[in-house]
């Protein structure tokens, strides 16, 4: 379960630096690029699974932390289908829907690491 729970967590993280990644890539011309929401994607579904498999072993997981991250997830996963839609009809994606992407990520991001 080492190994599974490894490669979860790589993926896991390779999921948000495509996501801040692209949003860095594209700061001065906003947009959503495929990356974004594959890497939100894969955070919402590896970070699920990561979390199954610490309930499956009996493990101590703090479920607001968890909820909260969840919920950010999510903030990230929507606009990210919104404005990959309207980039790939060749529409503007609305500045503000391309800096919550990468912007509610990297609050994602902080929350992993500096809540205890």
């Amino acid at each position: 379960m080492t190994l599974v729970t490894s490669i979860l967590v790589f993926l896991h993280i390779l999921g948000a630096a495509a996501i801040v990644g692209g949003w860095f890539a594209t700061f001065k011309k906003p947009t959503i690029l495929p990356i974004q929401l594959w890497g939100a994607i894969a955070q919402l579904v590896t970070g699920l699974a990561l979390v199954g498999i610490l309930g499956a072993q009996h493990a101590d997981v703090n479920y607001i932390k968890i909820t909260v991250k969840v919920i950010i997830a999510i903030a990230v996963l929507v606009p990210a289908i919104i404005g990959y839609r309207k980039a790939s009809k060749g529409e503007a994606v609305p500045t503000g829907i391309a800096h919550a992407v990468g912007g509610m990520a990297l609050i994602n991001i902080g929350v992993a690491t500096l809540w205890s």
